[in-house]
Parts: structure tokens; C-alpha cells; sequence
């Protein structure tokens, strides 16, 4: 028999059985860290870890390699017009930062700062006992404060006036101070130490931290053999266990000795925004109260488990934008925030509604965009205006869309002179998500796609809907690509381009059967324009955590073959190219940051790449048994590269299959002899160096008829 052409079909198919993709294609049937260019396979690039320094106690660049805190759910690279410099805003579960210079710098919310500064309202001699001060926010209703050198305890406020003061406490003097003295709330020695342990407690009275939140010390001198720059590290510490008055923490090294009073007499303690904000939930738990799960599901009086509810809470997660040269920035289910580059990067972002301009902020909001080319700030899901007050009702409303006034992020109060306003939509219980698109918004409720178009005066948006049961699966699962939409349905894959369309999808079946469906709404996608592919990251069954599962499976659409692929990667959030960075990067879910596209290695180590076709049979009828003996491949690789090649063979479709192999073709191989009998055949092509480089072409096989025996 002459030498036969193998030539099979760009992209995975794995939604029929693997007979009818050999009889229909032929097709490739399973494949990792491979994509398609012009309709061949080749192996992807590799990845390298890219490193970024941590901070100082003093807020210098340390030059010692960190990483992030949290699972990192979205990040956006931009350029800023002041100053010229490139900056990464990543967002986790728990904490915002900026990079830039390679260094990474907190610039997460505080709750609550335990140093409120103010002055006094009148001059003071050295026994006065009622202190007249211009402000009082932020100052506990009992505390300790510091004029000058002076620290002085009071026991309660008046209006503007703390009462009960005792004058010259913790070894200082009781002095006068001229009117306008600055006045700073302090704490005096709230660190306690036990020797041996790494636990170390805090006390502040009526502190309202919750256990999981995040605090930073300044100020705090070293307690029981703890160092001040442990202590007052820049990342910070997770607490571990609260009361109401107390708080604990883990530090790094135990204690030498015991300390029921230390830290020294002006530690300032750094509340980080966090649960009660809607922050620090990594993975939220299946909703398994009353309705939930189908009608009469399990036994009554009986508790459901995760396994009986497919019905999900929603994790923490941050929306971002960029605004100029600026960060916009809300939690999901929480408030708008603001990150100013212009006051530096140890600045921490801050409410926009407390901008000077700030008029009906929203104080609680699901997710937010900033529409293009018109320049509102958008929500989707968010508290009512309230007219008579206005301000805002405080209660959420998770289907009224609310923007703010044109060229403005705090001016949201609608007048007769602004643009501001909003629109509730009516086909759904939740917005899910938005993506600009070109002139046009897309906004996803969990039952419907809508698209918000500016108008101008006097409705400012017009609202369509563009298709009922489209909706998307998360809040990170769409993406505009050259002014096409692309998106993860709950069960489908859409694209839009002025037409919702459901996108055939070979591997559909494949990937949302494995997706872990009560973790859907972490699933991420990002976007490759080198190679024109476009890439959702979701967490899947087959997962090695079970309780906290993340994104460790991908599927891609390349736009330009047409064709679909898969694989496993653990990437929770990534990012196309984006100036000095040549190639996309990512965050896995230890807080790695990597460049893909880059050399031939996972960090190092040897890449898990191959592909394996469908069944082929050897004759159109395959009525009868054949010999193959010779393999020609045709393939591109580099010197440094071993591929391999396995022969499959089967005499019925769901016969045992016969392995042949591996044979290992280099540079410089011209045929592979081989003996391998059946009716049908298929090839699994792999390499597992860390020099390794291959494009695959149209390989032959030379097969002769055989007998049974």
C-alpha cells in the first residue's frame, strides 16, 4: 500500500466519541500546552517567574522578593500620562497593591487608623483637665493622646472637648501648649508577648476588627525579643482571634521572652478594610438553606451538603478601572474607592465618597466600569438614589444600574445640570458583570445580556435587551477583543458583534462537565493578541484542593484558526502585553507572578506538552487489518529537542488499545520503522525536555494489509 497523507483538523474535539472524530475530521482529540497555527499544532511558550521586592518597615524597596497576599482576582497594567511610568494595579481577595519599579506596594483601604490627628482649640497650662480640640473624628470616645512631648489619658468626649483628663502620664511631664498644637491619638504599650510562642496579642479598646481582617503597625518598638521591624513590617498581619477589646497575630519568630505590656508609647495600628466590606472571602460556600436544591432532594430534617447544592455565593472581588493617570477601584457587595497616583505609591486608596465634590456616592455596589467614550462611572447593582435626603438609601438594590455625572467619579446626585442617573433592569435577580465594548456597554444579569448606549440629554443611556439565557457565569468572564465580546456562559460559550451568538464549541461538554459549578464565578479570562487566543482559567473537578478549589484547567479560543484547545495551568488572573511588558503575564495561586511566552520551561522545569489525534482507520470501509511499519513525520523542532511519538492501534472502536512507542524523532530523524497491527490507528505526540521546541506538519504512514494472525 502507498504511504498515507495524516492529516487531521486544527483544534480539540472531544464532544463525540473518538471513533466518530477519526470518521468525521479526522480530528485532534486531546492535547496540553499546545496551540494551532495555521491549522498545525506547536507546542506553547514557557513561563518564568518575574520577581518583585518588598518593602521596609520605613517604607523603602527592600530588594527581598515577595509576594502577594491573597488570590489574585483581577489586574489591570496602564500607563500613567503624569509621569510616564507603567503600573500594575492587582487585586486580590483581600488586598489591593501597585507595582511599579518591581516593587509591590499595599494600597488597600483602612477601616480604621488608631492615630486621628487634630489641634487644640485653646491654649493650655499644665493642669488643665478639659481639652478643647477643633476635630474629634476619629478619636475613641476614651483613649490616650500626645501633644508635643506630653501623653495625657481622657475618659470621654464632649461635643469637641475631651473630659477627664489625666496630665503627664507614662513617664512624661505635664506642660503648656499654645492654641493650634497638634494633637495625635496614640497607644501606649498594647503589645503583650509570651516567651516561646509566636502568638502575640494587641489591645484596643473597641478596636471592630473581625477575625481573617488585616492590620500594620508603625511606631512599635521591639517587645519580648520581637524586633521593630518585624513588628512593623509593610505587609502587615492577619488576625487570628478577636475579642472585643483584644486582638491576636502570628509573627514569624517566637518571642524570648514574656511582655504583658510593650510596643513603647506611640504605636499606631493600621486597620485594612475587610470582611465587614465585603473583602476576604476566598472561596464562598454553596448557598444550602431553605429552597435550595430540587424538590424533594435527600430526607427531610436532614442537613444538605456542598455535593446537593449548585446554587453559590460569591467570593471577594474587586472591580478596577483606570481613570487618567488614576485608579477606580469597589469591592463587590462594598463601597467605591479611590487611589490618586499623584500623592505617591505608599498612599492607600481612599472613598470617593469622601472627595470634596462628593455627592450620593454609592455606598454599596456589585460591580463597576467606566463607559466608553462618554466617560461615566458605572454600577451595576447599587443602593438607590435617595431624593430626599440626597444621599443614598444604604440598601442595595443588585438590578438598578447607577452612573455618575459625565467626566466625574464622586458627582452622582442627578440634577437638571449633569448627566447623572440611573436605570433598573428587568430580566434577572443580579448583574453579574460589564464590559465596554465600542460605544457600548455590556452588561450581564444572571438570566439576561444588555447593552447601555450613550445617548446624550436627556436619558443620557438607552437600554436594549440582546438576548435572554446568554448570561454570563462570573464577574471575570468577559472580555472585548477588537470590539467582539466574548464570554463564559453558565453551560456555553457567547461571543458578541452586534448579534449575540452562541459559539460552536467542540470541547463544551469537556470543560462544563469538569467545572466545579458552585466555583464558577471564579473563573478568569484573559486575551493573548500575539497569538490571537482567547483563554478562560477555571477550577475543575479534578482540582488538588477540593476545599478552596482555583482556576487550574484553561480553555482557548483562537479567533483567528477557529479552533479550541485545552489544558491544565493554575492562573487566576491574567494580562495581555502591555509596555515594558513584552509578553502576557500572570498570577497563579500562590501569589507567583509569571511572564509567559517566555523560553521553553514551566519556571525550570520540564512542560507537560502533547497531543494526540483521533482514531484513524487505515482503510475508508475499515473492514480489514493493516501492518503499519514505516511513520514519516514531519515536524519543525529545534536541535535540543526529543519528541516523542506513541502508535496507537485498535481492531474495533472499543477494543483494548496496543501502545507502540515511544519513538523519538530529533532534527535529524527521516522515518520511524515501526510494526503495529489493527483496523484503525492514532498518534499521541509529546516531549517532556527543558529545551524543547516543536511545530507539528502532515505526517505519512506506510501500511500494508495484514492477516488476523
Amino acid at each position: 500500500m502507498s504511504l498515507q497523507l495524516l492529516k487531521f483538523q486544527p483544534g480539540i474535539v472531544k464532544d463525540i466519541t473518538e471513533y466518530a472524530a477519526g470518521k468525521n475530521g479526522p480530528f485532534w482529540v486531546d492535547a496540553n500546552l499546545i496551540r494551532f497555527r495555521n491549522g498545525y499544532p506547536t507546542k506553547i511558550g514557557g513561563w518564568l517567574a518575574d520577581i518583585y521586592n518588598a518593602l521596609n518597615a520605613d517604607g523603602t524597596v527592600s530588594g527581598t522578593a515577595t509576594t502577594i497576599q491573597g488570590i489574585a482576582r483581577r489586574m489591570i497594567p496602564w500607563r500613567s500620562n503624569e509621569d510616564g511610568k507603567d503600573r500594575i494595579v492587582v487585586s486580590t481577595h483581600n488586598h489591593l497593591y501597585i507595582i511599579q519599579d518591581s516593587a509591590l506596594y499595599d494600597i488597600t483601604p483602612l477601616r480604621d487608623k488608631t492615630n486621628a490627628t487634630t489641634t487644640t482649640n485653646e491654649a493650655l497650662d499644665n493642669s488643665e483637665t478639659e481639652i478643647d480640640l477643633v476635630s474629634v473624628t476619629g478619636f475613641k470616645t476614651a483613649g490616650v493622646i500626645k501633644i508635643n512631648s506630653e501623653i495625657i489619658t481622657y475618659t470621654g468626649i464632649s461635643t469637641l472637648t475631651l473630659t477627664g483628663c489625666t496630665r503627664g502620664t507614662n513617664s512624661t511631664s505635664a506642660a503648656a501648649h499654645d492654641s493650634g498644637a497638634t494633637v495625635t491619638q496614640v497607644l501606649i504599650a498594647p503589645i503583650a508577648t509570651s516567651n516561646t510562642s509566636t502568638t502575640v496579642t494587641i489591645t484596643d479598646s473597641g478596636h471592630g476588627a473581625l477575625k481573617g481582617d488585616f492590620v500594620v503597625f508603625d511606631g512599635a518598638t521591639a517587645t519580648g525579643g520581637i524586633s521593630a521591624d518585624t513588628l512593623n513590617r509593610r505587609s502587615g498581619y492577619q488576625i487570628t482571634a478577636v475579642t472585643t477589646n483584644t486582638f491576636t497575630i502570628t509573627v514569624p519568630s517566637a518571642a524570648s521572652s514574656t511582655v504583658s505590656a510593650g510596643g513603647g508609647n506611640a504605636v499606631v495600628i493600621n486597620y485594612l478594610i475587610g470582611a465587614a466590606a465585603g473583602l476576604g472571602t476566598q472561596s464562598a460556600d454553596p448557598a444550602l438553606g431553605w429552597g435550595v436544591g430540587a424538590w424533594g432532594d435527600s430526607t427531610w430534617g436532614t442537613a444538605r451538603t456542598q455535593t446537593e447544592s449548585n446554587v453559590s455565593l460569591e467570593s471577594s472581588c474587586w472591580s478596577l478601572n483606570i481613570w487618567d493617570a488614576d485608579v477606580l477601584c469597589q469591592v463587590r457587595g462594598g463601597a467605591l474607592y479611590y487611589w490618586d497616583t499623584s500623592n505617591g505609591v505608599t498612599n492607600r486608596a481612599e472613598l470617593i465618597s469622601d472627595e470634596s465634590d462628593a455627592t450620593a456616592v454609592p455606598t454599596i455596589s456589585r460591580v463597576s466600569i467606566v463607559s466608553f467614550p462618554d466617560r461615566h462611572f458605572v454600577c451595576g447593582g447599587a443602593d438607590p438614589y435617595n431624593a430626599a435626603t440626597g444621599g443614598t438609601t444604604g440598601t442595595l438594590d443588585p438590578m438598578l444600574v447607577r452612573w455618575s455625572t459625565q467626566e466625574s467619579f464622586s458627582i452622582w446626585g442627578p440634577t437638571k445640570d449633569n448627566t447623572a442617573g440611573d436605570q433598573r433592569l428587568q430580566i434577572g435577580t443580579k448583574i453579574v458583570a460589564m464590559v465596554s465594548g465600542r460605544e457600548e456597554t455590556v452588561i450581564s444579569t444572571d438570566a439576561a445580556i444588555y447593552g447601555m448606549s450613550f445617548v446624550g440629554a436627556p436619558f443620557t443611556f438607552s437600554f436594549r435587551l440582546l438576548a435572554t439565557d446568554a448570561a454570563a457565569s462570573g464577574i471575570n468572564t468577559m472580555i472585548n477583543v477588537d470590539s467582539t465580546i466574548y464570554w463564559m456562559g453558565k453551560n456555553s460559550f457567547y461571543m458578541y458583534n452586534g448579534q449575540v451568538q452562541e459559539m460552536p464549541c467542540p470541547v463544551q461538554y469537556y470543560v462544563f462537565d469538569r467545572i466545579r459549578k458552585n466555583y464558577q464565578d471564579k473563573t478568569v479570562v484573559g486575551h493573548n493578541k500575539k497569538f490571537k487566543e482567547v483563554t478562560w482559567f477555571y477550577p475543575s473537578e479534578d482540582g488538588a484542593d477540593q476545599t478552596n478549589p482555583e482556576p487550574d484547567s484553561y480553555v482557548t479560543y483562537n479567533y483567528a484558526e477557529n479552533a479550541w484547545s485545552i489544558g491544565t495551568m493554575d492562573r487566576t488572573v491574567w494580562s495581555d502585553s502591555f509596555g515594558f511588558r513584552e509578553v502576557p503575564f500572570a498570577f497563579d495561586k500562590n501569589g507567583n507572578l509569571y511572564n509567559h511566552e517566555t523560553g521553553t520551561t514551566d519556571n525550570g522545569s520540564a512542560m507537560n506538552s502533547f497531543v494526540e489525534s483521533s482514531p484513524r482507520e487505515l482503510t475508508e470501509s475499515g473492514e480489514n487489518l493493516y501492518l503499519v511499519d514505516k511513520i514519516i513525520p514531519d515536524v519543525t523542532l529545534t536541535s535540543t529537542t526529543n519528541l516523542y511519538v506513541e502508535l496507537n492501534t485498535r481492531k474495533y472502536p472499543n477494543a483494548t488499545e496496543v501502545t507502540k512507542g515511544p519513538f523519538t524523532i530529533t532534527s535529524s530523524t527521516q522515518k520511524l520503522s515501526t510494526r503495529a497491527k489493527g483496523r484503525q490507528m492514532s498518534l499521541k505526540i509529546y516531549s517532556s525536555g527543558t529545551e524543547d521546541t516543536w511545530s507539528l506538519g502532515d505526517f505519512r504512514i506506510n501500511a500494508r494489509k495484514d492477516s488476523l494472525r
